[in-house]
């Protein structure tokens, strides 16, 4: 009769636990936009890219799951002038794929927070890529079909580029 019991609770606490399980596995892809700050801002201004996630839901508040895509800055020209002399010069477009994990969580229910975190894999010359972060915080719209989502991104090698950006999701 012990041994019953025992069986039946292990049961009865398996499925409450399964009841608390939401599947969240998607697939997003998306357009990302934003303003170039910090080392790299009076080169580049803006900057445009596409977003690719798939994320697998482990628990009711957390997915897990792995990030790439595609990031280019638009390079700026500057005119640099010393005295009687000036120099006019032109950046080239600042392009990279970042290539990473991903985790957010979910603290209520379509509102997200969390991170990303990889290598992004430099596509021009002299950009040797670098070590890749981006935290970032989302908002489910339309019924969870598609989110809207702010973050900071960043790749660091020597030196840090930095872009504030605004994003917008389709769930597939």
């Amino acid at each position: 009769m012990k041994g019953l019991l025992t069986i039946l609770f292990l049961l009865g606490i398996g499925h409450l636990g399964s009841a608390q399980y939401v599947d969240r596995t998607n697939f997003r892809a998306g357009l990302v936009g934003g303003i170039v700050v910090g080392d790299f801002s009076e080169a580049y201004s803006l900057n445009l890219g596409l977003d690719i996630y798939h994320h697998w839901g482990v628990s009711r508040e957390i997915d897990l799951g792995l990030t790439t895509g595609f990031m280019n800055a638009f390079g700026e020209k500057q005119t640099i002038s010393n005295g009687s002399i000036s120099v006019e010069t032109e950046f080239d477009n600042y392009q990279f794929i970042p290539a990473g994990a991903s985790v957010r969580i979910y603290p209520t229910s379509g509102f997200k927070f969390g991170a990303d975190a990889g290598f992004a894999i430099g596509l021009n010359e002299g950009n040797d890529g670098g070590f890749y972060y981006r935290p970032s915080i989302g908002i489910d719209l339309s019924g969870g079909s598609s989110e809207f989502n702010i973050s900071y991104m960043a790749v660091t090698d020597d030196v840090t580029f930095g872009t504030v950006l605004l994003g917008y999701l389709f769930l597939f």
